[in-house]
């Protein structure tokens, strides 16, 4: 049995819904904050993720950073050493798609070259009508960058575990990868 620990950024312009996405993971969805409140900081989150078909778990240190460009700057401080990424835009707003790209370029430049396993997360699917991302942009642009695309509504608790559950795995994955490259070069 192996317990990992992996820090876990959500990014993304500010009222996307990081914190109504994080909130609903950590609460197994019981907790949608039906008042905004713009995050001004850095909220921490902790949420242990069992790995299926293995004894392993990995604790989410979920970072929810603030996504207002004035307050970017000084939450990036308080990121630290990043293992992975859930960057999200609101399905109903262009701009916010449009500025994920400028999110990767800031989370790359911080991570300075080292790869982070990723998410892309198209948030408020609920609000069908008002959509002005449609699902193939969005998954062809996630592939460019090497994410894995998914659709959230934290209102409706809908796929909110996914993105979050499918980095836990990755991470794993990751680990499983790198124990065995070690294994593989010691010596009988």
């Amino acid at each position: 049995m192996v317990k990992l620990r992996a820090r876990c950024l959500l990014a993304g312009d500010a009222a996307v819904g990081k914190s109504a996405l994080s909130h609903m993971f950590h609460s197994d969805g019981t907790l949608f904050q039906k008042n905004y409140s713009m995050t001004t900081g850095v909220e921490l989150l902790m949420k242990c993720v069992n790995i299926p078909e293995t004894n392993d778990s990995v604790e989410l240190y979920i970072i929810d950073s603030a996504g207002k460009e004035t307050l970017v700057e000084a939450c990036e401080k308080m990121w630290g050493e990043l293992s992975l990424l859930c960057l999200v835009f609101d399905l109903t707003s262009e701009q916010s798609f449009a500025n994920c790209s400028g999110w990767m370029e800031r989370v790359r430049a911080h991570c300075q070259g080292l790869q982070v396993p990723g998410v892309l997360v198209g948030n408020k699917s609920d609000l069908s009508a008002r959509r002005e991302v449609q699902a193939s942009v969005a998954q062809e642009w996630a592939q460019s960058q090497g994410l894995e695309y998914h659709e959230t509504s934290a209102r409706e608790m809908e796929n909110c575990d996914a993105p979050l559950l499918s980095l836990a795995r990755a991470f794993h994955s990751l680990y499983q990868e790198r124990r065995e490259t070690i294994q593989n070069l010691s010596p009988g």
